[in-house]
């Protein structure tokens, strides 16, 4: 999770035992739970589908962290079409995968430490080796996140994004 030993957070002043350099989203912004129960919906830990209509995938966006060999990462949710999506879950378990060209998709996940929205972001989704989950690499825009995935992120960042996460403001926004 971290190798920092901890940090003082600029929101509440308390010392939390860890720096946390990674946050993952349990489904996609257009999730309702109301769906668990319907036939042609599903969600898993890596899959999602709602009303047999939206197909996702969950993947990493992965920002370096400046001045070291780490790397932070979201855990994110983006939408395929119906076509990618199949192709991807028919390859899930398949050796090789990763070997597959980039799935086009979009951001599903608003990742409240960034304004604007980070949702809709033109993404390539990269299946990597079985047991690993997908790299999402986001368009090269001027979007504060796509800026920090080519760019990188000081340590001191990191810890920003911790208090945004820790302590969202009433908007859900920092």
């Amino acid at each position: 999770m971290t190798s920092d030993l901890g940090f003082t957070c600029s929101c509440c002043d308390a010392r939390h035992p860890e720096l946390p350099m990674n946050y993952t989203a349990e489904a996609p912004a257009v999730w309702d739970p109301a769906f668990a129960d319907a036939d042609d919906c599903l969600l898993s830990s890596d899959q999602c589908v709602i009303r047999a209509r939206f197909y996702f995938v969950k993947g990493l966006v992965e920002i370096p962290v400046i001045g070291s060999d780490e790397r932070f990462s979201w855990g994110v949710w983006v939408s395929l079409s119906r076509e990618n999506f199949s192709r991807a879950a028919d390859l899930w378990d398949t050796p090789g995968r990763e070997f597959e060209e980039p799935y086009f998709g979009r951001l599903s996940t608003d990742l409240l430490a960034y304004s604007p929205t980070t949702l809709n972001l033109k993404t390539n989704l990269h299946t990597r080796p079985l047991g690993e989950r997908p790299f999402v690499e986001l368009e090269p825009t001027d979007h504060p996140l796509a800026v920090e995935q080519r760019t990188g992120i000081t340590r001191d960042r990191v810890r920003e994004i911790a208090a945004a996460v820790l302590h969202p403001t009433r908007d859900g926004r920092r």
